[in-house]
C-alpha cells in the first residue's frame, strides 16, 4: 500500500514540533519503498497537493484538548475532524475542510487517513525541544505508527 507519513509542526515552538520529531524517528525505523516520510510546516490547503496519489495517509501532529494530558497519544481518522463550513479566508481552512475541498475538486485524496495527535503541554514558548512528557511520547508514537503500517500493508 502506497503510504505517506507527514509530520507537522513548527520546530521553534516547543511541543508544536512533536510531529516533526516523530517522523525523524520513523526515518530511522522504516525502510519500505511504499512508504514516504516527510516533514511539513503546512496546514489546511497547503497539504492537499501533497496527499494526492497515495492510498493511505498518516498525519502526526500536536493537539491540545480540554481533558488531555501532556504526552497522551490520540489515534484519530478524518471522520473525527470537523470541517470549517463558513470561512472568509483560506487561512482559516482546517485539515478536514482541505480534504473535503480536494475531493470536491476531483483530486485523488485517499479515504484511508489516520491522525496520530500527541497532546501538547506548550505550543507557545520559543524553544527547540519538547517538554519532558511530550518528548517521552515520541518513541511510543513512532512504535504505534510502525505497527500501523506493518498491520495494514
Amino acid at each position: 500500500m502506497k503510504t505517506l507519513i507527514v509530520g507537522l509542526g513548527n520546530e521553534i515552538l516547543t511541543d508544536d514540533a512533536v510531529g516533526l520529531y516523530v517522523v525523524r524517528e520513523l526515518k530511522k525505523r522504516v525502510n519500505d519503498i511504499n512508504v514516504t516520510i516527510v516533514e511539513a510546516s503546512l496546514a489546511g490547503l497547503g497539504l492537499v497537493d501533497m496527499l494526492v496519489g497515495y492510498e493511505k495517509i498518516i498525519v502526526v501532529d500536536a493537539i491540545q484538548t480540554k481533558s488531555g494530558q501532556a504526552g497522551q497519544i490520540h489515534r484519530l481518522n478524518s471522520d473525527d475532524l470537523s470541517s470549517t463550513r463558513h470561512t472568509a479566508s483560506t487561512h482559516n481552512v482546517n485539515f478536514a475542510s482541505a480534504l473535503e475541498l480536494g475531493r470536491t475538486l476531483g483530486l485523488a485524496i485517499p479515504e484511508n487517513i489516520v491522525i496520530f495527535a500527541i497532546e501538547a503541554e506548550d505550543v507557545h514558548t520559543f524553544r527547540e525541544e519538547c517538554t519532558p512528557s511530550v518528548r517521552k511520547a515520541i518513541p511510543r508514537c513512532a512504535k504505534m505508527i510502525v505497527r500501523e503500517i506493518s498491520n495494514k500493508q
